[in-house]
């Protein structure tokens, strides 16, 4: 098997057309149409259906995709084992769900870069059921997630527990709002929320919904800046992490409500497939540098 054929195909399905998998690979775009057709010759199946927009692998397909990018991993793995210099080459892709973003982009990645600088890092933002699915999949090497407490990630994944992250209730400052509520006090402002995917925003559903209370949303924003702005400027009441909420801008524009008997939390992971190869020190070092900040912030 020619492994740039099965490169070009794996960068087909990752960017979803001949034009951009060319930009990625620095080739022309008939040169990765040929590798691709070599590639569907050699094993004897279609790989790509042509007729969907993106472009996506047929059933074949997807499984050549997993055991392609499993194949190219291997190869990267050797080639970091036998380098006479030690340095970890390739790309590290990571995903990071919106909830750990403040925390895992900060001096997390910068620690990443500074110390794998030929270490080429990719973040993936995204939901965290869908980034463990993706790691599953192989298509990310690792994954910063938050489960509901008592929920565990997949077993077939490595699973680093970062421990229970809490979340905190703002409202505008000169908002008439009590600094502690209860449930039903709560009930009568309106949300300024993520969109839908969010586990926290599901909690809360949840919690609404067993109360039999109004859980009325003003605003889905996935920018978490945009979402204290408009807190901010009193359009309703939105959830913040503590360490975004300690580095925000807005903070003094803000005010932190407590809601009597409701302390929503969830479980921060990060998660790979086992073995991480030649990833498993970078790993573990972002790990560890986002485990600190989680703690420093709470």
């Amino acid at each position: 098997m020619n492994t740039n054929d099965l490169a070009a195909f794996i960068a087909v399905v990752e960017t979803g057309s001949i034009v951009a998998a060319s930009t990625r690979l620095n080739l022309t775009q008939p040169g990765v149409t040929r590798r691709v057709q070599s590639l569907e010759e050699m094993l004897g199946v279609e790989l790509l259906d042509r007729q969907s927009k993106p472009l996506k692998p047929t059933p074949a397909g997807r499984e050549a995709y997993e055991q392609g990018r499993r194949v190219l991993r291997t190869l990267d793995d050797l080639k970091s084992g036998v380098a006479a210099d030690g340095v970890v080459r390739g790309e590290f892709r990571l995903g990071v769900t919106p909830y750990l973003s403040e925390a895992a982009l900060s001096a997390p990645l910068d620690m990443l870069r500074a110390q794998f600088p030929a270490l080429s890092v990719h973040i993936v933002s995204g939901w965290s059921p869908d980034h463990a699915e993706r790691v599953c999949r192989n298509q990310l090497d690792a994954a910063a997630i938050c489960l509901p407490d008592g929920v565990t990630p997949p077993e077939e994944l490595v699973c680093d527990d970062l421990g229970t992250q809490a979340v905190t209730f703002v409202v505008a400052r000169d908002m008439k709002v009590p600094k502690s509520v209860d449930l039903p006090g709560l009930s009568h402002l309106p949300w300024v929320i993520n969109q839908d995917g969010c586990g926290f925003r599901r909690a809360l559903k949840r919690r609404f919904d067993a109360a039999h209370l109004p859980f009325n949303i003003a605003v889905e924003a996935l920018d978490p800046e945009l979402r204290l702005s408009l807190v901010a400027r009193g359009v309703g009441i939105g959830l913040v992490t503590p360490i975004a909420l300690k580095r925000s801008p807005l903070r003094s524009k803000l005010k932190v409500v407590k809601v009597e008997n409701f302390e929503p939390a969830v479980r921060a992971w990060v998660v790979h497939r086992p073995p991480p190869g030649r990833l498993a020190v970078p790993i573990k070092a972002f790990r560890d540098a986002l485990a600190v900040e989680l703690r420093d912030a709470s």
